[in-house]
């Protein structure tokens, strides 16, 4: 597996990638803080680490992160290996069904936006799936999909106006 290939990296390679390498898709911030804006509870469920979705939830402004967690030694460095469970498709599927559940949602009040196969059965439990720069199969098995745009298209599929955007 990939990730072992970390192993033995000091933690703090972490910050160097956020710092220099991650970078935030377009539309991103407008989409969650406009969303939120107008009552809607945002979570970043990703099957990447914890030690950046945790991060790049927070600069985006999500109301929470559901990540896999990097496992690190005493000494600061990456063990290469993933605590369990994984967060994968089944797990993102749980993550949509549990939120749901908690926050007391119908399924029509629900939207969901992936670009991989792990992200299908997610997208095919929400309300609004919405395949985004998607891959082909997901693309076709989305309710709707966006393939040349940023994430604030996703307002406009809501029926937002550009002038209701939060910046």
């Amino acid at each position: 597996e990939r990730v072992a290939l970390l192993k033995g990296l000091p933690a703090r390679v972490i910050d160097d990638v956020l710092a220099h390498r991650i970078v935030l898709t377009p539309g991103g911030r407008t989409l969650v803080a406009t969303m939120r804006a107008n009552g809607a509870y945002a979570c970043l469920v990703s099957g990447g680490f914890t030690a950046f979705a945790d991060r790049i939830a927070q600069r985006i402004g999500f109301d929470e992160a559901s990540a896999n967690q990097l496992l690190i030694d005493a000494d600061g460095k990456l063990i290469g290996e993933v605590a369990e469970p994984i967060l994968g498709r089944e797990a993102k599927l749980a993550t949509l069904l549990a939120l749901r559940a908690r926050l007391g949602l119908a399924t029509e009040d629900t939207l969901a936006i992936g670009d991989g196969a792990n992200d299908l059965d997610m997208i095919r439990a929400a309300g609004l799936g919405i395949a985004f720069h998607a891959k082909p199969a997901v693309a076709a098995a989305a309710a709707a999909r966006i393939d040349h745009c940023d994430l604030t298209a996703v307002l406009f599929i809501q029926g937002y106006r550009r002038d209701q955007f939060v910046e």
